[in-house]
């Protein structure tokens, strides 16, 4: 691969995903998440993906668009409360959905980056969380096994990149992006700003462009807010 990663658009870069394929997807709540890929894989028309993600967008919006064209088999997620169609395709059983503890979530993945295969957690213990799950006990508490995570492609989306990679995320929007950008085969981002190698502050970056195989000035972002609460 040359040290150019970059591609022209976000239809490009998502182009060799194929149905079935594992994504990880960044992003929290509506904070964050890589809109215009998410576009690029409603109109390729992929199916049977299993998704990687904390949430799972809103209707209509984020990952709620792939849910409403039935694109997505499996969510594996954290916090799903605002999505309708997320809540009617799991009772109905047309929606394969794993739920997991955040903080379980946020260390399967960075674990996946890590290459550590399984981690031992408090967190879940005594739930149906974990049902068929290895349980040992140190220092007298109980704790059960947890796999690390890793993806066929992760899909993140950063405030600034340059052409060799190089992410820098503005405030929250690190959120999970950063340990998906080291846990796939392929990771894709699409940055609001792109700029040539030298720009950013060596100090500043978040994620080393060696884990970053494409990217892409991405636009139009209506950056959402889930849900806004104001004083009366």
């Amino acid at each position: 691969m040359g040290l150019n990663k970059v591609v022209a658009g976000a239809d490009e870069a998502i182009k060799d995903i194929p149905s079935g394929a594992t994504l990880m997807l960044g992003g929290f709540g509506l904070c964050g998440i890589p809109e215009n890929c998410i576009a690029a894989l409603v109109r390729k028309g992929i199916k049977d993906l299993t998704c990687i993600s904390n949430n799972a967008g809103v209707d209509g919006f984020g990952l709620g668009l792939l849910l409403q064209t039935r694109q997505i088999k499996k969510m594996m997620s954290s916090y799903v409360g605002e999505n309708a169609e997320f809540e009617r395709q799991l009772l109905n059983g047309e929606l394969e959905v794993d739920l997991i503890p955040q903080g379980t979530l946020a260390t399967r993945i960075a674990m996946g980056g890590w290459g550590i295969p399984a981690f031992f957690t408090p967190a879940g213990y005594g739930t149906e969380i974990a049902e068929g799950k290895e349980i040992r006990e140190f220092n007298g508490k109980k704790y059960l096994m947890e796999m690390g995570l890793v993806s066929d492609f992760s899909i993140v989306k950063a405030s600034k990149g340059d052409t060799l990679g190089n992410l820098v995320f503005e405030k929250t929007t690190k959120n999970f992006s950063q340990a998906m950008a080291k846990a796939s085969k392929i990771t894709i981002a699409e940055v609001e700003e792109l700029v040539e190698p030298g720009e950013l502050d060596p100090e500043q970056i978040h994620v080393a462009g060696i884990y970053v195989h494409r990217i892409f000035k991405g636009s139009n972002y209506e950056k959402r807010i889930e849900r806004r609460t104001v004083k009366k």
